[in-house]
């Protein structure tokens, strides 16, 4: 992304033309701001400008409309806040460790709380349905994310072949949405990090492990499983 200045208006004094600029990454930065703190539809064009320090030809001349302001908005957060998908040497611990690092970041004081994807389109209106689809989609494909790192653990044996992995995923969605909202709620770091050891705690127990029973052992035949 580009961090040029880009013209916000052009004025003239005299007979040359004077170029007022303003610098369009910070402008981006603060409009998320503005939409992270208030959601998409209750975010005006007014208050936008404001945060952002330009007038509103200077918004639609450099980022089209709202909307595309907000997709804009919504790839800087993904790039800059957003969570990488659960990694380590095993399911539970790269699970265990995102939630960690999410009741951080929730609570950050450097950024408004919670998590952009799941709070700025809870009250979006009739006119905003693909706003609200396109973070549904994306809570959708981190949730695949945290179904496919708990089927590792299935496939080595570290979890009952009976898993429900889809499920135990939705569990894990649900419990980030509640410490985003808890975030917004006011809580601090450390109750969030409760939050998260509490949920580990549902984490489904090891299978036992195979045993030979003193039959197989006689007659030299491999234990059942």
């Amino acid at each position: 992304m580009s961090s040029a200045n880009t013209p916000s208006k052009v004025t003239k004094r005299g007979d040359k033309p004077t170029r007022r600029a303003f610098d369009r990454d910070q402008a981006l930065a603060a409009a998320l701001r503005e939409f992270w703190t208030h959601g998409y539809d209750t975010t005006s064009i007014a208050s936008l400008t404001e945060a952002m320090g330009i007038r509103p030809p200077s918004l639609y001349a450099a980022f089209g409309d709202k909307r595309q302001l907000f997709e804009e908005a919504v790839e800087l957060y993904a790039h800059t806040y957003g969570t990488a998908p659960p990694h380590g040497s095993d399911g539970r611990s790269a699970i265990a460790a995102m939630l960690q690092h999410l009741a951080a970041d929730y609570t950050d004081p450097s950024h408004p709380p919670g998590c952009l994807i799941i709070s700025a389109a809870t009250n979006c209106g009739p006119g905003s349905q693909d706003i609200k689809a396109k973070l549904r989609a994306m809570r959708e494909e981190a949730k695949a994310a945290i179904a496919s790192c708990i089927r590792v653990d299935i496939d080595a044996g570290r979890l009952p072949a009976a898993t429900d992995a889809d499920g135990l995923a939705a569990f894990y969605a649900a419990v980030i949405q509640g410490m985003n909202q808890q975030a917004c709620d006011g809580v601090d770091r450390k109750t969030l990090q409760r939050i998260a050891d509490a949920a580990m705690a549902a984490w489904p127990a090891a299978p036992p492990p195979a045993t030979t029973s003193a039959t197989d052992r006689r007659a030299g035949r491999p234990s059942q499983p």
